[in-house]
């Protein structure tokens, strides 16, 4: 190991040590997961941008401009930030108001516990394949500072993000996520800086660049194509467990909506960063094989060790944030909305180790996806559209209308998950994503339609569970 690995894995084991101390009182299952319900607008602000602000934002979104161009970043950043602070304004308070400990309470209140249950199974693949990724990034950073090869790293990585998970609550994640913003802000500003600053000042950089490589739009792409682009991270965002999970720990609905919102902003603002890096980095560094690894070359060139140790630090952060709400919030809708329903009678602490194990397990099932994956920005794309259809639709009734019942929540959900895996995996179609967010609206109200009828033909008869 050298210097670089060493300070990592110690800069990982503070932040173990930190939560730790942080969660030293946590005794029920609802400290776990939302902190009391006592997070103020700082701590929602940076537990927002941290958990969002992950690899992808910094490797793979730098990656994707340094390969497209300008259209490269209208996923990441514009897409996710834009999505957080459309959250923030028509979601947040809505969701807070409910009293909710998980999304996946809202449909066993609007529809029933059937319903529950199928999206927490539905969303469950998304979150954990995100937590790959990140897991991956976390891996290949190590990898490339150690040389200890690939799938070494990962396991390392996957084991110290494991176990930082496994400690910590909401609380200790929200504490740390300000200790770990921070250092991402700083990072990449002072990388920035100094680019800017090798090339002549931002303008002068900009003014380097290909125009072509400046259009927002590709050339190449259909307009549907471009729509589905920027869908899929803003549905997918809207109803990510790991962003709801933030937001419902606030002390009230007002610090819910500013935080999310703040957190939203802070994203977009600094996410420009890696787009800047990757708009100039052919000009400085032509010809790299693996675009996703432009960010930490620049970083490598330009900055010396110490700073070159502190933007690894911000990396870390970055991901250390993500991986472990990634881990947390689908973890608690598991042991919250199906294990601990199915063993009633469970002790607080039961409870409480219950979310702990499941986080565990998740983080094993992370690992052995981060090993059989290529690349972060496939893996993140793909969380992002798994079982988001359906459950956006159903969650926009569910939230804003009492049109349906639990056979519609339960059509919509089936009908947005199965058109757009067969979309995409079978049929290879351009806009899977939107075929399934259509599918999903006609499976809703067809069927809400046909319980309406059946009731009128039949008030006495039960609604299904």
């Amino acid at each position: 190991m050298n210097w670089l690995l060493l300070a990592i894995v110690g800069y990982v084991l503070v932040q173990f040590v930190i939560g730790t101390w942080v969660s030293r009182r946590m005794a029920s299952e609802t400290d776990y997961i939302l902190a009391g319900r006592g997070l103020g607008v700082a701590l929602v602000t940076f537990s927002v941008f941290a958990t969002y602000f992950g690899a992808e934002a910094i490797v793979a979104s730098g990656g994707a401009v340094y390969e497209k161009g300008l259209s490269g970043a209208l996923v990441d950043p514009v897409g996710y930030a834009a999505a957080i602070i459309i959250v923030g304004i028509f979601f947040a308070r809505a969701l807070w108001s409910r009293g909710l400990t998980t999304f996946a309470d809202l449909f066993r209140e609007r529809y029933s516990p059937g319903v529950e249950k199928l999206v927490v199974i539905v969303l469950l693949p998304g979150s954990v394949i995100w937590a790959a990724a990140q897991v991956r990034a976390f891996g290949q950073i190590m990898d490339e500072n150690s040389g200890m090869g690939l799938k070494s790293a990962i396991l390392l990585a996957a084991v110290l993000v494991a176990a930082y998970s496994v400690v910590g609550g909401l609380l200790a994640d929200a504490v740390t996520d300000v200790i770990q913003g921070v250092a991402v802000l700083i990072g990449l500003i002072v990388l920035g800086i100094i680019v800017a600053a090798h090339v002549g000042g931002v303008a002068a950089g900009l003014a380097q660049v290909e125009p072509q490589r400046l259009t927002v739009l590709h050339a190449k792409e259909s307009l549907a194509v471009t729509i589905e682009k920027i869908a899929i991270p803003i549905c997918g965002t809207i109803v990510a467990v790991e962003l709801i999970s933030r937001f419902l720990g606030a002390r009230s609905a007002r610090v819910a909506v500013h935080g999310t919102v703040l957190g939203g902003a802070i994203y977009l603002i600094i996410g420009m960063v890696p787009v800047f890096l990757g708009l100039v980095g052919p000009g400085l560094l032509p010809n790299v094989e693996e675009s996703e690894q432009i960010v930490a070359k620049l970083a490598k060139l330009h900055l010396p060790g110490l700073l070159y140790a502190a933007f690894a630090g911000a990396i870390i952060s970055a991901i250390l944030s993500t991986v472990h709400s990634a881990l947390h919030a689908p973890a608690a809708q598991i042991s919250h909305n199906i294990v601990v329903r199915l063993v009633p009678g469970l002790s607080e602490r039961g409870k409480l180790w219950c979310v702990r194990l499941t986080v565990m397990v998740l983080s094993v099932v992370a690992y052995a996806l981060s090993v059989t994956s290529e690349r972060i920005h496939d893996l993140v794309e793909t969380a992002s559209a798994f079982g988001s259809a359906g459950v956006f639709v159903t969650a926009l009734f569910a939230l804003f209308t009492r049109f349906g019942g639990p056979a519609s929540a339960y059509a919509s959900v089936a009908a947005g998950l199965l058109v757009w895996a067969s979309g995409k995996y079978a049929l290879g179609l351009g806009t899977p994503y939107l075929l399934g967010l259509l599918a999903a609206l006609i499976g809703y109200v067809g069927a809400a339609c046909l319980e309406a009828r059946q009731h009128r033909a039949d008030p006495k008869r039960q609604l299904p569970a």
